[in-house]
């Protein structure tokens, strides 16, 4: 379900009261690939529900640059909801998860082996409450960078239309 950001609050309080840990991971998921899908998988099987904060196509923009993202976030957030793992997706327009992160409080809170728990500015509020940061290592060789770099490779700017 697609969460407006003014209800993230109350929806992790109804979470909270059925007895479900809540975990929480965000990023831009611009082209979904199989390394996407086992990270979310991954970050799942730390709790029970996993919450997907989402960037918004002006802060995937601010962040990757202007021939970004691919695909909008209405369908970002479509694809996202379409996989078993994800029971939530909530966009956040901000540079970094932080005051989502406050908000959500999640129990766990996962992302990329890439960084380094020190390296993460959402960790310390995660660990201010007592919730954990799980890093999760990714699949060698898949990114939407790859994606991107192998279409162009294979076609260029003369990309088949069928």
């Amino acid at each position: 379900m697609l969460i407006d950001r003014n209800k993230i609050v109350e929806t992790c309080e109804e979470i909270r009261r059925g007895g479900n840990k809540i975990v929480f991971t965000n990023g831009c998921f611009d082209i979904l690939h199989v390394g996407h899908v086992r990270y979310l998988t991954t970050a799942k099987s730390f709790g029970d529900i996993l919450i997907v904060g989402l960037n918004t196509d002006d802060s995937v923009k601010m962040l990757k640059g202007a021939n970004r993202p691919i695909n909008n976030e209405k369908d970002r957030a479509e694809v996202l909801l379409g996989l078993k793992a994800v029971d939530y997706v909530v966009l956040f327009g901000e540079r970094t998860a932080e005051n989502l992160v406050a908000e959500v409080r999640p129990d766990v809170y996962v992302k990329g082996a890439d960084y380094t728990v020190d390296k993460i500015p959402e960790a310390k509020i995660v660990q201010s409450y007592g919730g954990r940061v799980e890093l999760v290592q990714f699949v060698a060789g898949h990114s939407t960078t790859n994606t991107i770099k192998k279409i162009h490779s294979a076609y260029g700017e003369k990309l088949p239309l069928n």
